[in-house]
């Protein structure tokens, strides 16, 4: 099923290319600053850097900051090859617990509080864009309602015990239908309930309006750099646009990313930030020549940071994960 899926992305982006045309997008890579193209990525290894930081807040080790930037760094990379980018939180807190000490439950409170602010500031931007970009605000309100939609999730699990484990029993009746071992299932039961209790009261720990407030400031910055990030790109190839529309392009697009389930989004961002750069009047063959050198210096960049840090930091990080992972019951030995 993951060859499909890898698959399509990469159908994906050799129909974007195909579509600009090839010819066309190594005409305006020539003409393109590359110093500026390599100013974009010292901009994202800075994003990366503060969101390293915000981790490091989150868990009470804020000074920890090699450490935190090699976790985050990983937690990215998983995230950018898994569906929805959901294994971004749990490798990030499996990396946490060896590489920064914490338990598991810290590492998935620190990964939806930052996921909760980050969908908190994608939602109230998206809804300025419907006010003030009327090209995409039919997809702007889509993104808005969904985006606020899992912020409200977000805060039921991770600051109500009570409502997090009713909805974690509902899921586990679902896991019961299928074939996994019933050791399995009562394992991950307790577990669970047990991690969800944990999870939400070092929530509320942390959760001082200082330190909340402090959060969504980093959150913020590093939304705006990863938009400045794209914005400079622009300025690479020459093309001006202003801020507001580099954010919106950049938002919508992430957010197709998510919605169309392939692993970070490769293949449907680099033609969604292609579609709205033309709505926006940027020449085809340009536009998609900037959505491949900003996933270029954003998607595969930290990939690549990522693998290296697995490989020296966490090489038995894959071992661990299958502790995690469910066991069919035709596996179980009696």
């Amino acid at each position: 099923m993951k060859k499909y899926i890898t698959g399509i992305s990469v159908l994906l982006v050799i129909f974007l290319i195909v579509w600009v045309g090839p010819y066309e997008i190594l005409n305006s890579l020539k003409s393109a600053n590359w110093i500026l193209i390599l100013l974009a990525l010292l901009i994202h290894i800075i994003v990366v850097f503060l969101r390293g930081c915000r981790w490091g807040f989150i868990i009470k080790k804020p000074w920890d900051f090699k450490d935190n930037f090699v976790v985050k760094s990983i937690g990215l990379f998983a995230g950018n090859f898994s569906p929805f980018r959901t294994a971004g939180e749990p490798v990030t807190a499996i990396v946490g617990k060896k590489i920064n000490g914490i338990s598991i439950s810290e590492g998935l409170s620190a990964g939806l509080t930052e996921r909760f602010f980050d969908l908190m500031i994608v939602g109230l931007l998206l809804i300025i864009a419907c006010f003030f970009v009327p090209q995409v605000r039919i997809l702007a309100i889509i993104g808005a309602f969904l985006s606020l939609g899992f912020v409200f999730l977000i805060y039921i699990l991770n600051w109500h015990e009570n409502s997090s484990s009713w909805i974690y029993k509902k899921i586990h009746f679902l896991l019961r239908k299928l074939p996994l071992s019933e050791k399995y299932l009562d394992n991950i039961y307790n577990q669970a309930l047990n991690g969800l209790k944990e999870m939400v009261k070092y929530t509320k720990s942390f959760s001082s309006i200082s330190n909340l407030s402090f959060v969504f400031i980093l959150s913020g910055l590093c939304w705006l750099l990863e938009c400045i990030r794209l914005l400079t790109i622009f300025y690479a190839f020459n093309i001006k646009i202003g801020l507001m529309e580099v954010i919106i392009i950049f938002l919508l697009a992430n957010f197709i990313g998510v919605v169309s389930a392939l692993p970070g989004g490769m293949g449907s961002i680099e033609i969604s930030m292609t579609g709205l750069f033309v709505i926006f009047k940027v020449p085809k063959a340009i536009g998609g020549s900037i959505a491949l050198v900003d996933r270029l210096v954003s998607f595969w960049a930290v990939t690549v940071i990522g693998i290296i840090f697995s490989a020296f930091y966490a090489p038995d990080l894959w071992k661990d994960m299958k502790k995690y992972s469910p066991k069919l019951k035709n596996s179980e030995k009696s």
